[in-house]
This record gives C-alpha cells, sequence and structure tokens, in this order.
C-alpha cells in the first residue's frame, strides 16, 4: 500500500464517520447562526466587527477541542483494535503513516470548514452578502495544521481510545482555560513587566494564543491587544519578525509529528 493510497483509504474512513458528520453539521449551524444573527442585527462595517470575533472565538474554542479528539482516537484505535499490526505487514514506512494519518485528518477538517463556510455564505448572500477577511481562512488552516499534529502525538501516546480522549481533553482544557486563568491568577501577585513578559512567553508556548495573536497580527488590527505587545508587533512587522513568526508556526506543526514518530518507535512499533 502506498502514500497516496493509504491517504485516500484514511479519509473515506474519515468521511464515513458519524462523529465526523456530525462535527459537520453542527459547525454548518454555528457558523449560519452567527453570520446571520450578525448580518441582520448588526450595520455593515470594515475590520474587525463583532461578526469575525464570534466566528474566530467559536474557532479557536472547538476546532481545537474535535481535531484533538478525532485525531488522538484514531491513531490509538489503530493499535488498539490491531489495525496498526496489519499494516505493519505491508510495504510501508512509519513515515509513510504518520503521513497518511496527518494527511487525511488535515483534509476532513478542511472539508468541514468548507462546508460550513460555504453554506454560511449562500445564506448570506441570499439576505445581503457576507465577507469574511481572507487572513481568518488562513488563521483557521493553520489552526487544523497544528492541532491535527498535536492530537495524533497525543494518540501515540494515549494506551487506548479512552485514554485518549481523555488525554484530549485535558491538553485542550489546558491550552483553552486553565493556561489562560493561571495567568491571571499570577499576575495578581508578581510586578506588571514580569506579567508582561510572562503573557508574551505563553503566547508562544500556547498555540491557540499564537494562532489569536497571528491573525490580529497578519489582519493589521494588532492594536487591539493593548501596550503590553507593542514591542512584540513591532518585532514581528520587521522581515526577521517575519522570518521567526513563520519558523514558530511550522515548528509547532512540525514538531509533534517528530515526537510522535519517536514515540511510535520507543513503543516499538516500526518494522
Amino acid at each position: 500500500m502506498n502514500s497516496s493510497m493509504f491517504i485516500s483509504f484514511e479519509w473515506k474512513q474519515m468521511l464515513r464517520s458519524r462523529w465526523l458528520q456530525l462535527v459537520t453539521i453542527l459547525f454548518i449551524f454555528v457558523f449560519v447562526a452567527i453570520l446571520m444573527i450578525q448580518q441582520m442585527s448588526l450595520p455593515e462595517s470594515n475590520g474587525f466587527t463583532r461578526q469575525t470575533a464570534s466566528i474566530l472565538n467559536v474557532l479557536l474554542f472547538l476546532l481545537p477541542l474535535f481535531t484533538l479528539t478525532m485525531g488522538s482516537m484514531n491513531v490509538a484505535g489503530d493499535v488498539e483494535t490491531g489495525w496498526f499490526a496489519l499494516l505493519k505487514t505491508y510495504p510501508m514506512s512509519l513515515n509513510q503513516y504518520i503521513f497518511g494519518k496527518y494527511t487525511a485528518l488535515c483534509l476532513s477538517f478542511t472539508f468541514i470548514l468548507a462546508c460550513a463556510l460555504g453554506v454560511a455564505f449562500t445564506f448570506g448572500g441570499i439576505f445581503g452578502g457576507v465577507s469574511l477577511p481572507i487572513q481568518f481562512i488562513g488563521v483557521a488552516l493553520a489552526l487544523i495544521f497544528i492541532f491535527s499534529a498535536i492530537g495524533i502525538l497525543i494518540g501515540s501516546v494515549a494506551k487506548n481510545r479512552l485514554h485518549a480522549l481523555a488525554l484530549s481533553l485535558v491538553v485542550w482544557a489546558l491550552l483553552l482555560l486553565l493556561v489562560s486563568y493561571a495567568l491571571m491568577a499570577i499576575g495578581t501577585v508578581i510586578p506588571g513587566h514580569v506579567l508582561q513578559k510572562l503573557t508574551i512567553l505563553f503566547l508562544h508556548l500556547n498555540p491557540v494564543e499564537w494562532l489569536r495573536f497571528s491573525y490580529f497580527l497578519l489582519a493589521g488590527q494588532a492594536t487591539v491587544l493593548g501596550p503590553t505587545y507593542f514591542d512584540l508587533i513591532q518585532f514581528y512587522e520587521s522581515i526577521l519578525g517575519k522570518v521567526v513568526f513563520a519558523l514558530v508556526t511550522l515548528t509547532w506543526a512540525v514538531m509533534p509529528l517528530l515526537l510522535t514518530k519517536y514515540r511510535l518507535k520507543k513503543r516499538g512499533v516500526e518494522k
């Protein structure tokens, strides 16, 4: 089984999944609801609107959850059910297996995003038209690429699908909720300049906050972040900063896949 055949097989399996179909329906409903409600209740405006903010927050909140759970349970399920042991009998390397899983997962969630936006824009066109900044699409795709890689890494660590689900929820809660609350709590007992440095550090260590920052930076709306990020914004608008920005984003997508290979090797599943 070559790489293209494996990717095609995995993608078809994911598209047949009732779980993926329900997630697609959920995203379509949420996107249509946000766009339509705010299209009818708010005047048309340029820049960062409530409509854009609502969709961005929903995307940053829900997409990591589903990507992590589906990606991790898919890989953990292969080992648990013996499907991976069967795949080892085919002339396919570990790199091909990881790349195939990753590509199929990215394609599946890109399909979900395309369906949700397509239906939302269709309804919006009927009722006067809606629009989203092109930077939103770029950040959404980066979100899929990064969290698909993290989900596969979690699956390689988990002992079974239930364990993968639990780990995914823990990682999701840490990145979306607990780290931010912990940082706010720490801010009450440390000086402001130290808190500023910690905030910038956690910005780079948390892919959710990094992608949120990326959207504002790419959309030219970084001023809404406040004076805390002024120096950081100035740096990332420079030539060197753009290179560092691309490297940080790429690292978040590539590093989990490298760790996945190391973890699977350690578990002795490579041929």
